[in-house]
């Protein structure tokens, strides 16, 4: 396990919330600031993240696991309360987050590098290496909206893994792909959160991945913090709930 006494990433009283217009017509919402039911994603969540240490999230679908890390990442505003990343870089790497459609995937590793604050020079470095990893072959020239999402997950992981920030948030991918793929991009994070210096948050339904890979895990539960502690305990009282929930 990582011990830094460090903070990586400091989350306080944090609230996003959303409206819910599903019931309510378009022209009708323009007319009502007001309309549509108030969904709080995330409900007054707080911690601390030290550099270095690996933290899985858990928690069934709908509990604000990836509302929680588009907030760290910067995507979601908070409505309320603060999250303060002490000036380190960050990564989101997600299904469906962070690359123009209509782009190649050539031009979404440049576009992807420089928001990351890369330089054009730096990326000329790294993206033959990017490209080598993803497997996609003659895809990399071809607009990413006709991207498989296995195709997808390949490119975004790779970005990741090869320009690599100093805090790193995954959301599901490793799940996402082909076997030999999985299980490449699989060693390559653990590679990459050996790191002493690296910060890792990870949100899985797997609990083999959160026990082999995490330090510590946050249990979210209806957009808040139902439990926290160590992966085996934590897990174990999860998965346990979840067949109470069936």
């Amino acid at each position: 396990m990582k011990k830094n006494k460090e903070i990586a990433i400091s989350v306080n009283d944090l609230h996003v919330y959303y409206r819910d217009l599903n019931r309510f017509s378009f022209k009708r919402g323009l007319k009502s600031k007001g309309s549509g039911k108030l969904f709080k994603a995330i409900n007054g969540v707080s911690f601390e993240v030290p550099k270095g240490q690996i933290l899985g999230i858990c928690g069934k679908n709908g509990a604000g696991k990836s509302t929680l890390l588009r907030a760290i990442s910067g995507i979601f505003s908070p409505d309320s309360g603060s999250i303060n990343l002490h000036g380190n870089s960050v990564s989101l790497l997600s299904i469906g987050v962070g690359f123009q459609k209509q782009l190649t995937g050539y031009e979404n590793i440049y576009l992807s590098g420089m928001l990351l604050g890369y330089t054009k020079e730096v990326i000329d470095t790294k993206v033959d290496e990017i490209i080598e990893f993803s497997e996609l072959g003659d895809a990399i020239d071809k607009p990413v909206r006709g991207y498989s999402s296995g195709m997808y997950s390949k490119l975004a992981f790779s970005i990741t893994a090869i320009l690599e920030t100093d805090i790193i948030l995954i959301d599901e991918v490793l799940s996402v792909g082909d076997v030999h793929f999985k299980e490449k991009s699989y060693n390559k994070m653990k590679e990459l959160i050996s790191d002493e210096s690296r910060t890792v948050v990870i949100v899985s339904h797997s609990t083999n991945t959160i026990v082999e890979l995490c330090d510590r895990v946050i249990w979210l539960n209806d957009g808040v913090i139902k439990d926290e502690g160590d992966p085996k305990k934590i897990m174990s009282k999860y998965e346990e709930f979840m067949r109470e929930e069936a």
